[in-house]
């Protein structure tokens, strides 16, 4: 009620309010209201509350002890559109993305053999497969067959889905 009658340019929102919580209150706003920028103030530094939160749209997330110097430029940072989250919640994002990069499988440069790496970006060139066996002195067969295995271990079913992939 506050946000429809101040029409705010930036909200600092309490994660933790009685009745309704920072988080869900912050999509009512902003459904309401898109153009307000919101950043979440809470004790807590957990991931999840972190990842809800500016999943709801808030684009700041500020612990509430930090110092005064990192909620004015939060408020600095957010009044020009850009993200801001405090020192330590960085880091606990930062961690969280890198044990999540390392559990994906299906990328091409996790997945696939140098050599297929390389047959995929020559297709990515839009390379014929003789141009490509010519540029890597194997036969037209042996790149035929990577280019199989390419497709195997990326579950694509077509050469134009593959073309398109590359």
């Amino acid at each position: 009620t506050s946000a429809r009658e101040l029409r705010p340019d930036i909200l600092l929102m309490d994660i933790s309010m009685p009745g309704l919580n920072g988080i869900e209150a912050t999509r009512r706003v902003l459904a309401e209201y898109p153009a307000i920028r919101i950043i979440m103030l809470s004790m807590h530094a957990d991931q999840r509350y972190v990842s809800e939160s500016l999943r709801a749209g808030a684009l700041g997330y500020v612990l509430k002890d930090s110092a005064i110097d990192e909620l004015l430029t939060a408020i600095r940072t957010v009044s020009r559109g850009q993200r801001f989250l405090s020192g330590s919640i960085a880091s606990v994002i930062l961690e969280e993305y890198v044990a999540l990069a390392k559990e994906r499988t299906n990328s091409a440069f996790s997945t696939l053999s140098p050599r297929e790496r390389e047959v995929l970006q020559l297709l990515a060139e839009g390379r014929s497969t003789k141009e490509m066996a010519a540029h890597l002195h194997v036969s037209v067969k042996t790149v035929e067959s990577h280019r199989k295995q390419i497709m195997d271990k990326l579950n694509i079913h077509s050469v134009a889905e593959l073309t398109k992939y590359a």
